[in-house]
C-alpha cells in the first residue's frame, strides 16, 4: 500500500524530435555532440527551468538499473545534493550513495516515509512506470533536432490518455525545443 503522497514526480529528459531517448545501444552521442547549425530561437512568455535550476529544487531522485549504469560512466557523481532511489529487481547494495528499491510501491511509500518533496524522475522504463502508476506531475522534455529512427523510447503504452498542460516553451540556440508540462488530473 503506497502512503499519501508527500512529493512531486519531475521528469527532465531529452529526447530524438522521435521520441528516443537514446540509440538502441544507449549510446547518447547525438545529444551530447550535436551537428553545428544556425537555429532561430524562440520564448513564451515564462521561461523553461533550466538544469541546475531544476536541480536544486530536486531533493531526491529515483532511476532504474539502466540509467545508474550509465551514470556510473560520467566520472563523477552527478547527484551529490539529492537521495538516489534505484529502481532494481536484480541489484545487490553496493555503493552508499544509493538505496536499492525493488518495486514502484516501495519506492513511492520510502519517498512518502522520507517526506520528499520534489522527485526528479528518470531512465525511460521507470518514468513509463511512474506514469502509468500517475506518480509523475510535471515533464520538462527537450527535443533535440534530430530523428534516430529507432532506439530506447521514452514513452511506453498507457492505459488512458495523459493530459498535459504546457507552462513554458523555448528553442536555444542549439535548436533544443525545451517544454514544460504540468499533468491535467
Amino acid at each position: 500500500m503506497i502512503l499519501e503522497r508527500t512529493w512531486r514526480g519531475r521528469v527532465f529528459i531529452a529526447t530524438s524530435l522521435d521520441g528516443f531517448i537514446a540509440r538502441q545501444d544507449s549510446d547518447l552521442a547525438w545529444l551530447t555532440d550535436p551537428a553545428e547549425s544556425e537555429h532561430s530561437r524562440v520564448h513564451s512568455d515564462t521561461p523553461v527551468v533550466d538544469y541546475e535550476e531544476f536541480m536544486a529544487d530536486t531533493d531526491h531522485l529515483v532511476m532504474g538499473r539502466g540509467t545508474y549504469d550509465k551514470v556510473l560512466t560520467f566520472g563523477q557523481w552527478p547527484y551529490p545534493r539529492q537521495q538516489v532511489f534505484v529502481l532494481s529487481t536484480t541489484m545487490s547494495h553496493t555503493d552508499p550513495r544509493i538505496t536499492v528499491t525493488a518495486s514502484l510501491e516501495e519506492t513511492a511509500t520510502l519517498l512518502s516515509t522520507r517526506r520528499a518533496t520534489n522527485v526528479y524522475v528518470d531512465g525511460g522504463k521507470v518514468i513509463q512506470e511512474f506514469l502509468r502508476a500517475d506518480l509523475i506531475d510535471e515533464l520538462t522534455i527537450s527535443q533535440a533536432p534530430v530523428l534516430l529512427g529507432a532506439g530506447i523510447p521514452l514513452y511506453g503504452t498507457l492505459q488512458h490518455d495523459v493530459r498535459l498542460q504546457l507552462r513554458a516553451a523555448n528553442v536555444n540556440a542549439a535548436g533544443m525545443t525545451q517544454a514544460t508540462y504540468n499533468v491535467v488530473r
